[in-house]
């Protein structure tokens, strides 16, 4: 797969280099941007796997947009990644505006009655840093001990808001698997979650993938602390984590249509660091920033810094992200429909 993935990131670096405009345009590119700033929102708040992949890719960017601008990365969270999206569409469209935000911004539209108005499919894909599994993790003391037991004993976990990944997720699998999650949703992201988790407030923290709880609890993915694994919430799951023996969700959905509504909704894990541009930005600004996000996120120095904080780099380009989202906007109706009924909360009984 990561073959794959380096063959396909080649393939399209070389396509945008076919198509990088003339010198002329590249000059006005590299003018425009010299001496300016680029706003990159940050639709999480601090601390968050979200936060260290966006402040990351923001301290190597800037020295691959022609002029060398410089990117100031500023938190923006709320509606679970809709305020930043929202902002930067009230923001002159010049191609100095960014925005870093939760995949599930992305899908949610789809299946969610929710009061957002924009058109996912018209902003600008700069890729997305890497893909995610994400997990449900439990303190050791849980009753829970594995999804099975999900099935009979109730679990409490900690949420954000609904169109989050931390309650979609489990609220799903209320529905269509017949788990006995009682969701608590008052925490601003997943580090107020995991100090619930310490406090004993909360039992545990679901739709968070590995990435994040490296930079939050590291010995919780390495076996060692308060709190474990206890179930990916994925078709398909991690190679490593398959191996590992962590189950899937998606292994207990009893009819094909339940794991059809299940993939669609995890679909936002295939890109799990999404950062975008909005509609309207220059083209030509748009194609060098683009390019430029490619190649910070094959940069030596961001990769090293990247291993040291933990973070997985798997570099998902623009032009295959906006594939990915064309593809899930265009979702068979009846399978919509299930899974916006999946997704009402009910707590268990």
């Amino acid at each position: 797969m990561q073959g794959i993935r380096h063959l396909m990131t080649m393939i399209v670096t070389g396509a945008c280099l076919a198509q990088t405009p003339g010198i002329g345009q590249a000059q006005d590119v590299d003018s425009f941007y010299k001496g300016r700033q680029i706003s990159m929102y940050i639709g999480s708040a601090v601390g968050g796997g979200y936060d260290a992949y966006a402040r990351l890719v923001g301290r190597h960017i800037g020295k691959y947009i022609p002029g060398n601008p410089t990117v100031v990365a500023l938190n923006m969270p709320g509606a679970s990644g809709n305020t930043a999206v929202g902002h930067i569409y009230n923001q002159p469209k010049d191609g100095t505006t960014i925005a870093a935000i939760p995949p599930g911004a992305i899908t949610k539209p789809i299946y969610a009655e929710s009061n957002v108005r924009y058109d996912f499919t018209k902003l600008v894909y700069l890729g997305s840093a890497n893909t995610e599994v994400n997990l449900c993790w439990v303190r050791n003391d849980a009753p829970v001990r594995n999804f099975e037991d999900l099935l009979s004993k109730e679990l409490v976990i900690g949420a954000s808001g609904e169109g989050d990944s931390t309650r979609d997720f489990a609220a799903v699998e209320n529905n269509i698997l017949g788990a006995k999650f009682r969701i608590i949703m008052r925490y601003a992201g997943v580090r107020e979650i995991v100090l619930a988790i310490d406090r004993d407030e909360v039992q545990g923290i679901c739709g968070t993938g590995v990435p994040a709880m490296m930079v939050q609890r590291p010995a919780w993915v390495a076996g060692t602390g308060l709190g474990k694994m206890l179930v990916q919430q994925n078709v398909r799951g991690s190679a490593r984590l398959n191996a590992m023996g962590i189950p899937r969700t998606a292994d207990f959905a009893r009819t094909a249509e339940d794991r059809q509504v299940l993939e669609l909704i995890y679909a936002q894990q295939q890109f799990g660091r999404p950062f975008v541009m909005p509609p309207g930005s220059p083209p030509e600004r748009s194609a060098a920033i683009r390019q430029a996000f490619l190649q910070a996120l094959n940069d030596k120095n961001l990769l090293a810094e990247a291993a040291k904080m933990n973070l997985d780099i798997d570099v998902l380009p623009g032009t295959e992200l906006q594939a990915i989202v064309d593809k899930i906007y265009a979702t068979p109706k009846a399978i919509v429909t299930r899974a916006i009924s999946a997704l009402v909360y009910n707590p268990p009984k």
